[in-house]
């Protein structure tokens, strides 16, 4: 049987890269091999998040000053409800995200003026959060 991930048993790293979201012409100019860039497509358009100094020239709108935490560790697809519970608190806070998944993990991006409530309603809903590190360049 799998171990319950609770609050305290979930920690979430703090990046510290001010980010922005943007909608693109196209993928030229993305430097895709930089960290913090996530790209999507669907058949309505194409979206980037990455940091700030690196949205590309053919954005054709862009959001600024989003902030983003890691919830740390590679969570399994059977995992239900982790982003759930995280969207949740922050809901209850009024906080607004954006939410991005890779095959390992998930990211949470607040708007930066939302940031330190954000982490501190974690906080106090019981996640470990850890201290913010340099991100990787």
């Amino acid at each position: 049987m799998k171990e319950q991930n609770t609050a305290s048993t979930i920690r979430l790293h703090p990046i510290s890269t001010p980010l922005s979201v943007c909608k693109v012409a196209d993928y030229t100019g993305i430097e895709i091999d930089r960290p913090l860039v996530f790209t999507g497509r669907t058949d309505e358009e194409k979206s980037l998040v990455c940091p700030s100094t690196l949205v590309p020239a053919n954005a054709t709108a862009r959001d600024d000053g989003w902030r983003a935490f890691r919830i740390c560790g590679e969570l399994d697809f059977s995992l239900i409800g982790i982003l759930s519970a995280i969207s949740g608190v922050l809901a209850e806070q009024r906080i607004g995200i954006f939410a991005i998944s890779t095959y390992n993990t998930d990211y949470v991006l607040t708007h930066e003026k939302d940031f330190g409530r954000a982490l501190e309603a974690l906080r106090d809903a019981g996640y470990v959060v850890e201290d913010p590190a340099e991100d990787p360049e």
